[in-house]
């Protein structure tokens, strides 16, 4: 299973805006910078995510994205699945196009691919944006100079 860049992207624009969720909308360009990303690219995946239900935008000075849920109700997987389809370790596409594969056609190993991919959707399907922002909160928290002699 490979992830898409765009994916990938799109996964941080919503961890960045759950991050921050003040109730007040982030502009692209904040988005972009705290993540790395262009903000022309960004903006596209931050288009795409509206229509997908994620995010809302907000036109104006005081304008900018926010998400269209809370983080606790948004799942990575349901973000994953919208912008780069189902989650899976072998798609039907790889195993007809490429039947020398060593296991793509290989009825010995479907059922395994099966319950592979079944633990990696389980797993993006639990996780909710939410538990990321904690757990990096943690994280940060865990790793902060202590100064206190």
């Amino acid at each position: 299973m490979k992830i898409s860049k765009k994916c990938q992207y799109a996964l941080k624009a919503v961890f960045e805006l759950a991050s921050r969720n003040t109730g007040e909308p982030v502009k692209i360009h904040d988005i972009a910078g705290a993540q790395r990303i262009s903000p022309r690219f960004m903006e596209v995946i931050l288009n795409e995510l509206k229509h997908g239900g994620f995010v809302e935008s907000r036109r104006g000075n005081e304008g900018g994205y926010m998400l269209a849920r809370e983080a606790k109700d948004l799942t990575v997987g349901e973000v994953m699945e919208y912008i780069q389809g189902p989650i899976s370790v072998a798609s039907d596409g790889e195993e007809k196009s490429n039947r020398s594969t060593a296991f793509g056609q290989d009825e010995a190993f479907k059922q395994l691919w099966q319950e592979v991919n079944n633990a990696v959707s389980g797993v993006c399907d639990s996780r909710t944006f939410a538990d990321l922002v904690e757990f990096e909160r943690a994280r940060r928290e865990a790793c902060a100079p202590n100064y206190i002699i």
